[in-house]
């Protein structure tokens, strides 16, 4: 792919082990998954092994519309780093102890449907959802 890859990132007040637990569990998934308060993700599954598949169902509250996100997990390192494959994309999620807070950074290939800064913002728009989520519960 041609485009430069697209990160986002967001610093957590949580010990790594909790940031990860809350990023990789689906329980915890449900809960965050979703750009925007009108969205919901209903349900998630992962597999979370070198080949092993990650699934969110991602829709709106009012039905109008869903779709399923699927990836394949290519590289794993527990607690600090993985990397999965997306319909042809790749994207890389990192775990780095700063402090006594956790930084999370997202990079991923962007697709050519929709315009790089929509793509960002909502990508973003799921890590300041899922930081909301870990401080407060």
């Amino acid at each position: 792919m041609s485009k430069e890859k697209i990160t986002v990132k967001a610093t957590i007040n949580a010990n790594k082990d909790k940031v990860w637990d809350y990023y990789t569990t689906p329980k915890h998934i449900t809960q965050w998954n979703f750009a925007d308060p009108s969205w919901h993700c209903p349900s998630a599954s992962n597999d979370m092994k070198v080949g092993g598949t990650y699934k969110a169902r991602m829709e709106a509250k009012d039905g109008s519309f869903g779709f399923d996100f699927e990836a394949v997990y290519t590289e794993i390192e527990p607690k600090n780093h993985f990397t999965y494959e997306f319909g042809g994309r790749l994207a890389s999620v990192s775990f780095h102890i700063l402090n006594n807070q956790t930084e999370i950074v997202v990079v991923f290939d962007p697709e050519d449907e929709h315009p790089i800064d929509m793509q960002k913002n909502g990508w973003q728009a799921i890590l300041n959802n899922f930081k909301n989520y870990v401080e407060t519960d």
